[in-house]
């Protein structure tokens, strides 16, 4: 069931008040039965290459105060497109008093760059208690975004490492992977706007560039630019776009000097091809601190610095994060 705007009707047996109001590209929901009352705040559009995150703040009444945590760890958000699920996400508690009766919760599901119009809607489902659960879907507007597209020529250099096959290089690709498929729930270090990792505004590529790489030898292969490139001398200071733990600090065979910040359940910042490495695996970081200086190590054709944004391991566009994408008070 889709619930719209200035919409009310009985649900799930309880009737509630359903208030709806949209701001730019988010939206807010209020329900209201005897039991709780409940605040939505979600990413109303669906955007090819950004993100859904959706906020739940539940006031349980009577009864339910006793099950707050049951309400926190088995909450579910799924998107939905032309009524089938496509990902799905569970929700992790960002409350910030246990001596409060509110539980808030915090979900996000990546949104491939590839995405079309259809019909989408997110559904959500929590557990008031003892396995009662209640779930509602509301309304998204999709959005089209078109991707640039360039041919990037290698030298014999940057050739060899794009199609390097060796046990080394599969082991590092496989080590980051783990780390970005990695959900914590307890993780939760930074809710507020990400920032910029560096002063620069002269971009090189974009995300979502659709690449075609020529080789030396001829051969070509394809690819998706999965963050922001920008083009900074070799030593530029680089910092972080939030505060996190840092879960990588090493050089790589593809990406050289690199660095891997968690920031929430799931979600991760990348800073690649740097000259010099700052901060270390573990050390836990403030919003702006130096972690390193730009490079041109590893597949690189000059001097600059990726960053790069991972949720659920599916990259993001990192401006994305540059707004109040948590719904955080400000």
């Amino acid at each position: 069931m889709i619930l719209k705007r200035n919409y009310s009707k009985k649900l799930f047996i309880s009737t509630l008040l359903i208030l709806f109001s949209t701001f730019l590209f988010c939206a807010t929901a209020k329900y209201q039965d005897e039991n709780f009352s409940l605040i939505v705040n979600y990413t109303e559009t669906v955007t090819p290459g950004d993100a859904i995150f959706v906020r739940l703040n539940i006031q349980p009444t009577g009864e339910l105060k006793k099950h707050k945590s049951e309400i926190a760890t088995n909450s579910l958000l799924q998107l939905i497109k032309d009524k089938k699920e496509i990902d799905k996400s569970s929700f992790y508690s960002i409350s910030k008093s246990k001596k409060s009766n509110n539980i808030e919760v915090l979900a996000g599901i990546p949104l491939s760059s590839w995405l079309k119009n259809a019909n989408y809607s997110i559904k959500v489902t929590f557990n008031l208690s003892n396995n009662k659960f209640k779930e509602f879907e509301l309304p998204l507007t999709f959005t089209e975004k078109t991707f640039f597209e360039e041919t990037i020529e290698l030298d014999e250099k940057n050739t060899e490492i794009k199609t390097d096959n060796s046990p080394k290089r599969a082991a590092q690709i496989d080590k980051l992977n783990s780390i970005l498929f990695t959900v914590m729930p307890s993780d939760v270090y930074s809710l507020g706007k990400m920032t910029v990792p560096t002063d620069s505004t002269r971009y090189t590529s974009y995300f979502g560039d659709r690449r075609t790489y020529a080789y030396t030898n001829g051969k070509s292969s394809t690819s998706i630019h999965h963050g922001n490139d920008y083009g900074v001398p070799t030593g530029t200071p680089i910092n972080s776009c939030a505060a996190g733990r840092v879960v990588m600090a090493e050089d790589r065979i593809s990406t050289g000097y690199s660095v891997v910040i968690e920031h929430l359940p799931g979600l991760y910042s990348l800073y690649y091809h740097l000259s010099e490495l700052l901060v270390k695996e573990g050390d836990m970081i403030k919003q702006g601190e130096l972690i390193g200086k730009s490079g041109a190590t590893g597949l690189a054709t000059g001097p600059h610095l990726h960053w790069e944004m991972r949720l659920n391991g599916a990259s993001v566009r990192p401006e994305f994060f540059l707004s109040n994408f948590t719904f955080e008070q400000e």
